[in-house]
């Protein structure tokens, strides 16, 4: 009596064993979420762009997707602080999802910037997923044209 039918005529148990795990692999296909990396940079981070002109700076954030009340943007002296939270567009309780690269959740992102801005004047706009917000440096710490005279 043979209790075990080997596939193919193979008698290669370690095969056997590593076929299955590359058949076990295959079925759950798990993509790995990157890791954190610090307190207040989570999974899931929006990507940012830091634009220093003359007058200000530029801060700009990738939320596509997101409206303007799902954020709370608040300044301190030279440190920027953006949270939100991007609803996920599916409904899990309705609907199978066979692959999820988009990611959804909450994030906080905290910027220190090289010098101290005017937050009185800070302006922040949402246009095609991008929000743009525009720190304009204090009068003092702008650079200034001195005249030079002869005498």
């Amino acid at each position: 009596m043979n209790p075990m039918r080997w596939r193919n005529g193979s008698t290669d148990l370690f095969q056997e064993f590593e076929d299955l795990q590359d058949e076990i692999n295959k079925l759950f296909e798990v993509t790995r979420v990157p890791e954190s990396r610090g307190i207040f940079e989570r999974t899931f981070s929006p990507a940012m762009d830091v634009i220093e002109n003359p007058e200000s700076f530029e801060v700009l954030c990738d939320v596509p997707g997101m409206e303007i009340g799902d954020m709370e943007i608040s300044i301190a002296g030279s440190v920027l602080t953006i949270k939100g939270e991007k609803k996920s567009t599916v409904d899990k309780d309705e609907a199978r999802t066979y692959r999820e690269e988009m990611r959804a959740g909450r994030f906080q992102r905290t910027l220190q910037l090289p010098l101290a801005v005017d937050a009185s004047r800070v302006d922040a706009v949402l246009k095609d997923g991008i929000l743009t917000i525009t720190l304009p440096k204090q009068e003092e710490l702008k650079p200034r044209q001195i005249a030079v005279k002869a005498r």
